[in-house]
């Protein structure tokens, strides 16, 4: 019998970060473990907030011990700040898994969304449906974040990347 794979996933961001664990089976059936998010208070500094969130994340690993970690790239640029905020806090959940030795896949939005509903223009809300039915959950899980994080653990479960250092999924 192979070694349990546990995948976490992630929906970057700096005021909320998704996430959500899924084992994937022998018979590539996936299992929900467990989703959420990790909120950082808008009271506290920048600095604070990314520090609560390695934190948290930390946490997370060491609690469920993931063997891959799948972490959804930036697609937007509305808001130059915004972006860069969340592109830093992308880099503190990356290097957290990094410290953690998990193998660690980046998707775009696109390939998220190919691989959930096989159609890439998806609107959200298809997107958490199909989340629903792929898990069998009886809701949609809430918030959105943690949606979209289960959204990011099928992708990488579901994908034929060819293995290497950074990408393993």
């Amino acid at each position: 019998m192979k070694n349990k794979e546990i995948i976490l996933g992630i929906d970057p961001g700096f005021a909320i970060v998704g996430y959500g664990l899924l084992e994937k089976k022998e018979d590539n059936s996936l299992k929900v473990i467990d989703y959420g998010v990790i909120r950082t208070a808008p009271k506290h500094s920048f600095p604070i907030r990314l520090e609560s969130i390695y934190k948290n994340l930390s946490k997370i690993i060491d609690k469920y011990k993931p063997t891959k970690m799948a972490v959804e790239e930036l697609f937007f640029a509305k808001n130059v700040k915004t972006a860069i905020e969340v592109g830093q806090a992308r880099g503190v959940i990356i290097l957290t898994g990094i410290q953690a030795n998990i193998p660690i896949s980046e998707f775009t939005p696109l390939q998220i969304k190919q691989a959930v509903v096989s159609y890439g223009r998806a609107e959200k809300k298809q997107v958490q449906e199909m989340v629903k039915l792929l898990l069998s959950l009886k809701t949609i899980p809430r918030p959105d974040d943690a949606a979209d994080a289960l959204a990011v653990a099928i992708c990488c479960a579901n994908s034929n990347e060819e293995l290497s250092n950074s990408k393993i999924c």
